[in-house]
């Protein structure tokens, strides 16, 4: 399918990442609206974001980045660097200054969801309209669960780094999606995407779990604006019931659940979830 907005390629450099990213730009929307949109840990932003960004018809410009060790970002040396989850809300907020983006809505799917709740909290003023999709630390109502789930992602690190890459991909979705169904191609493709920078993928998996030693989730939450969060119907009951928790104590969380799909819902159906994207920020604005 041929995209129908404009697309633009370009990179940041920064002192120790040469940050690429996509620019789509939509000269039919009805308003200036701007986007900023997160992949996840081992997929790129084309990957995640492309299909969906084509259903998105109410911004003028999506910005689409490369995390580090993802797509075509890259360190100066060309070589994978750990870093952490500040390091990668650094990326963004530079990114979002070069372009001169000082207003925009946000959207972030699995670690991205993380580094855009991250992002909020420190540029409350900036950020309009959030999305997360199965966001990183909202894995489960327990906080010693969360942990736990964390130690098994950094198990399948060490199987990145290591001879056995395809298993530690494995373990990973085995980890995030129990209850997928298993297609031969479906889980060829998936194993295909994640093996195309094992070493950038450990590294964000590793990213995670530190931050999981440091960051207050509550406090974290209080600092959200509107959120709509998306959670595969195929997912785990533990998260469907913490999204549901949140939207029943918080007035600005709106839960969605996503039939047909487990953690790969922006890959599996992403006109429907473009469709409600578009809906909620049309339900946001008649409330500002």
């Amino acid at each position: 399918m041929k995209h129908p907005f404009a697309i633009q390629e370009d990179r940041l450099s920064l002192p120790d990442q040469q940050l690429h990213y996509r620019l789509y730009r939509n000269r039919e929307a009805h308003s200036s609206r701007r986007l900023l949109l997160i992949h996840g840990a081992g997929v790129a932003g084309e990957d995640t974001w492309h299909m969906l960004t084509a259903f998105l018809s109410e911004w003028s410009e999506i910005l689409v980045p490369d995390l580090r060790g993802a797509g075509g970002s890259y360190y100066p040396d060309g070589q994978e660097h750990a870093f952490d989850v500040h390091d990668l809300v650094n990326d963004m907020a530079a990114l979002v200054d070069h372009m001169g983006w000082w207003q925009f809505d946000l959207g972030g799917y699995s670690l991205g969801g993380l580094v855009s709740m991250l992002l909020k909290q420190r540029c409350r003023d900036r950020v309009g309209k959030q999305y997360l999709l199965e966001s990183a630390v909202l894995d489960r109502p327990d906080w010693g669960s969360t942990v736990e789930l964390r130690r098994r992602y950094s198990e399948a690190a060490v199987h990145l780094r290591s001879v056995d890459r395809d298993q530690g991909i494995r373990q990973f979705l085995d980890t995030i999606s129990p209850k997928r169904k298993v297609s031969v191609q479906a889980e060829s493709v998936a194993v295909s995407r994640l093996a195309r920078r094992p070493l950038g993928f450990a590294n964000s998996l590793d990213a995670v779990t530190a931050a999981i030693n440091t960051i207050d989730r509550e406090v974290l939450l209080a600092t959200q604006g509107d959120v709509s969060s998306f959670i595969g119907g195929q997912s785990v009951e533990l998260m469907h019931q913490l999204h549901l928790s949140l939207a029943e104590r918080m007035a600005n969380w709106h839960y969605f659940m996503v039939p047909g799909t487990d953690h790969s819902l922006p890959f599996q159906k992403p006109r429907q979830i473009a469709r409600i994207m578009n809906d909620e920020l049309k339900r946001h604005l008649e409330r500002v």
